[in-house]
């Protein structure tokens, strides 16, 4: 079989194995050995201490505001990611280059940067701050300003998702089923919907797992109030500053849970997709 492959193909045996233990050594250093540290340092003083650190009220506080982050910042995202995909993808307009730019801004922005524009435009000597605060509403140091920077570190990844699935689909059925009488969002429902259901999934499944490890943007924004406005990941912190060790490694383990989880769910959209396409 070799023997039939292109010569641009071919490459040595020495080089074959040296790129795979790169890349096996490259895995095993930043991938499992990690993982494996997290479980041991977490399960170092038992099962009952590790129970105890996640039984612990600050760390279900922080569970739990995690969680409500999360279940707004997603639905958010996903509503926003198909409208702006749909309109990119569907339609021509003036300023749709500049949509398309403006959507990658936080891939090329801090999150801790983002967390700073927040304060200064919500914060007590803010742009808005002041006007807020008379009326009692409290954004940053409180969940609103925390959903705010978490939404935006993390809205362009349901659209990233579907803007190329959607141009790459075409318009085809869509005007044929408008041709025949269907309504627009009758079309949708039966027409769009389904075909972008697996990239739509997937980029929820992204938006949620950075959504609840969210660190930086969060971290300026919260005000690190025990129990009120920490989430998991800055609570990881706190708790490895006080030298907590066991109890922070205990609650980093449940993050990386989560993230495995998160590539399961990813891995078997991705088989179901391509059974899909093979189908």
């Amino acid at each position: 079989m070799a023997a039939r492959r292109p010569r641009y193909l071919t490459e040595p045996t020495a080089i074959r194995w040296l790129l795979t233990g790169v890349a096996l050594a490259f895995l095993l250093l930043f991938l499992f050995l990690p993982l494996v540290v997290v479980f041991t340092e977490a399960f170092r003083k038992g099962i009952g201490a590790y129970v105890a650190a996640l039984a612990d009220p600050v760390a279900l506080s922080a569970i739990r505001l995690t969680l409500i982050t999360a279940a707004i910042v997603v639905p958010a995202n996903a509503i926003f990611g198909v409208a702006a995909a749909w309109a990119i993808a569907k339609f021509d307009f003036r300023g749709k280059n500049l949509l398309t730019t403006l959507i990658d801004l936080p891939f090329s922005v801090s999150p801790v940067i983002a967390g700073m524009v927040f304060v200064l435009l919500f914060g007590a000597h803010g742009l808005v701050g002041p006007y807020l605060l008379a009326r009692d509403i409290r954004v940053i140091f409180a969940l609103p300003g925390i959903v705010l920077a978490t939404t935006f570190v993390t809205f362009p990844l349901v659209a990233r998702e579907l803007i190329p699935l959607m141009q790459s689909q075409g318009n085809d059925e869509e005007e044929a089923a408008l041709t025949l009488g269907a309504g627009g969002w009758q079309t949708f429902f039966r027409i769009s919907l389904p075909k972008i259901k697996w990239g739509l999934l997937y980029g929820i499944v992204l938006c949620a797992a950075r959504s609840m490890g969210e660190f930086g943007a969060v971290s300026v924004v919260s005000g690190h109030v025990r129990g009120v406005t920490n989430t998991l990941p800055l609570h990881v912190e706190i708790l490895y500053n006080e030298y907590q060790f066991s109890a922070a490694f205990a609650v980093a383990s449940l993050l990386t849970l989560m993230a495995l989880l998160t590539l399961v769910v990813k891995g078997l959209m991705e088989w179901r997709s391509g059974r899909r396409a093979n189908a």
